[in-house]
Order: structure tokens, then sequence, then C-alpha cells
């Protein structure tokens, strides 16, 4: 590659002080913490959850997908990277990284806790630690710390003391605790958003209507097979563009940025196409404001989105908008292209040119971000 990549979405592995450690006194004796189950390994228990969360998915990467497991999983036997920064920037230099944009592991589930004080202490104690995390190597770990969304007022909040603290963008919870994200009452938020130019990410597992449950270790059952479940965790991120075009919101703060994490990019040419014939067919009875451009044009403009071995992505790039595809390796999760994405790459983008694979690989999240890395 002509320029180093950089991954736009990889993830650490809380350790079991991260929360313990960084939390508010008065949430000390409900922090999640992890304990030992003979039966399941090592498991992170959250107050308020009635099942655990296994490791064994969260740092799989590497594996032979015959050994891949939820269960069985042993911190100490998890890689160290995950939770080292030391460490970690040698399983970059193995995977031909230069620089990685940081997403949680426990923390996709906690977004989807009930009781939004208890998230925002916990989500607080995260960043904390993810800021000392990443202050090891500030040119190479880049995190994107939490928000509560618990109201308006409070994202503000969140999102000013997120800069501060350095970050570069915030992953928001797919459901905040009032109104949805659509509404006006939003509009002091995506207003601070812009201005402080933090961009916002919807990781999937985050949202309330995600199918998979890592609590119970597994996809959540529906039709058929599990395994079936295991398609639909992409839903969560296009509810949440489609509600953002046909909202207005995109309309209204045309230099927001939206970044859809995790889910994949090869459907979106299909889904700007559906989105288009739902307003132009069928808006009149089907009611929502009418647009100044078609919903497609938004996509392209304020949707990037990370990807990692859909190789789909690349060969329908320009049926997207080239400059809004990022990818990713996701390390150290069980999606993970980790430790073989150079070779993954190579075959990948074959068909594009130097200047293409410097856009998806390097330029377009180093632009995102205002990233000084490789």
């Amino acid at each position: 590659m002509a320029k180093t990549p950089i991954s736009a979405d990889s993830h650490i592995t809380e350790p079991p002080n991260c929360y313990l450690n960084y939390i508010d006194p008065g949430f000390r004796d409900r922090a999640p913490h992890m304990k030992h189950d003979e039966e399941f390994g090592d498991v992170y228990v959250i107050d308020g959850f009635e099942k655990a969360i296994f490791m064994g998915l969260i740092a799989a990467a590497g594996k032979d997908p015959s050994q891949i497991s939820y269960s069985g999983g042993k911190f100490d036997e998890l890689h160290r990277g995950g939770w080292d920064p030391t460490y970690r920037l040698a399983d970059q230099d193995r995977d031909g990284l230069c620089a990685e944009i940081i997403y949680p592991s426990i923390g996709l589930v906690l977004c989807n806790h009930p009781d939004f004080d208890y998230k925002r202490a916990c989500m607080t104690a995260y960043n904390r630690w993810l800021q000392e995390y990443c202050a090891e190597a500030p040119d190479r770990l880049y995190g994107m710390a939490q928000l509560t969304m618990a109201s308006v007022a409070d994202g503000i909040d969140e999102l000013r003391r997120a800069k501060e603290m350095g970050f570069r963008g915030v992953m928001m919870p797919g459901n905040p605790q009032h109104e949805d994200y659509d509404h006006l009452d939003y509009t002091p938020f995506y207003e601070a958003a812009v201005d402080l130019n933090m961009p916002l990410s919807f990781h999937i597992l985050t949202s309330r209507s995600d199918q998979v449950d890592l609590r119970h270790g597994a996809i959540s059952q529906g039709r058929g097979p599990t395994i079936n479940g295991f398609c639909g965790v992409l839903r969560g991120c296009q509810d949440i563009i489609g509600m953002f075009i046909f909202g207005g919101v995109f309309q209204r703060h045309p230099k927001l940025k939206l970044v859809c994490v995790e889910a994949d990019a090869g459907w979106a040419p299909h889904y700007m196409y559906r989105m288009d014939h739902a307003y132009k067919q069928h808006r009149f009875w089907m009611k929502c404001d009418e647009m100044e451009q078609l919903p497609s044009a938004y996509f392209r403009e304020n949707v990037y989105m990370t990807f990692q071995d859909d190789w789909i992505a690349f060969q329908f790039k320009d049926a997207c908008n080239i400059r809004r595809l990022m990818w990713a390796n996701d390390f150290p999760h069980s999606d993970a292209t980790w430790p073989h994405s150079q070779e993954l790459l190579a075959a990948h983008t074959a068909n594009l040119t130097e200047v293409e694979k410097d856009w998806i690989l390097h330029d377009n999240v180093a632009e995102l971000y205002g990233l000084t890395a490789g």
C-alpha cells in the first residue's frame, strides 16, 4: 500500500479494573466487574443485567473459526494489546497498521442499560480509563468517548468534555433516553457536534433492535438456526441512518457527520435506491417532510461507513461515495481480519487505483478525525 492503513474500527478489552478504579465512588459497589465462572470462564458482571458477558468472543482475533466460542475465555489468555497499549503497538505492526480508531467491548452492551444514571457513571469511568490508554501512543491510538444521552443538555456536556479530554469523536448509544434522535429538541446537540467537529458514531449492537445478545453469549434466537440472527446485526445502524435522513436531521444540519460502524457497506447502494424509491413513490401516504435533495444525496454526503472483509464494498465503490468508505480490522473481536489484513487487502483492492486505496485505507479516516498518523 502506498500509505500504511488506519483501522477505522478496532476495540479494547476492558480490564478488570476499568470500571472499578475509575468510576465515581457512589457507584463503586455496583461497578461492572470481572469474575470467574466455572462453566463459562471469565465473565463481566453488570448490575441490572441478569446474565454476564462472556469474554470468549471479545478477543478471538486470529483464531481458527472452528475454535471460536463465547465461553471458556480467560482474561490472562486474551490478547494483551486489548488492555495494554504497549502491546497494542506490536499488534498494529503485525497487521501492518499505523493507527486505530478505538471502540469499547463491554461498553457496547452498556449502551442498552435501562438506568441512565448508572450508565453515565460507567461510561464516564470508561472514558477516563480510555484517555490514559490512548495517551501512551497519541499518534497511533485514537479513542472514541462514550456518550450516555440521558438528555440533550447532558449530551452537550458529555460532548464538550470528550473534546476537552482529547477525543476526536464520540460513540452514541443506539437509543437516547427521551425523544428519538430526529426530534427538533436535538438541534442544539447537533449544532454543538458540528461546532466542535466531533463525528457521531453508531456501532452495531448498541440499539434495542439489535438481535445479538452478548449478555447471553450468543445470537438471540429468531427464525431458523441461531446463526440466521447474525445477518440482522446491520438493522440497528440502517434504521438510524434512515431516521436521520427521513427525519430531516441532515437537511437541517448539512455539516453533521455520522459514522456507521461495523455494519459493512456493500448494501449501501441498494439501500440508497430503496430510500429514493420510498421517497418518490410513497412519501405522500407514508408521511415525511419534503426534502431539498433525494435521500441518497444525504446518505452519500453525511454518512461514513466502516467495514472489514466486505469485498463487495470495494467492488461497488463507484455506487457509493468512495470518500466516505473506511476500512477497519475490528481487532481483537471474533470478526477481526487481524493478523491477515494485508493479505486480504491485497486481494480485495486489486482493482483499485493507488489513490482509491489511499482514500479507503487511510485518507478518509485521517481527514474525518484530523489524524496525523502515518
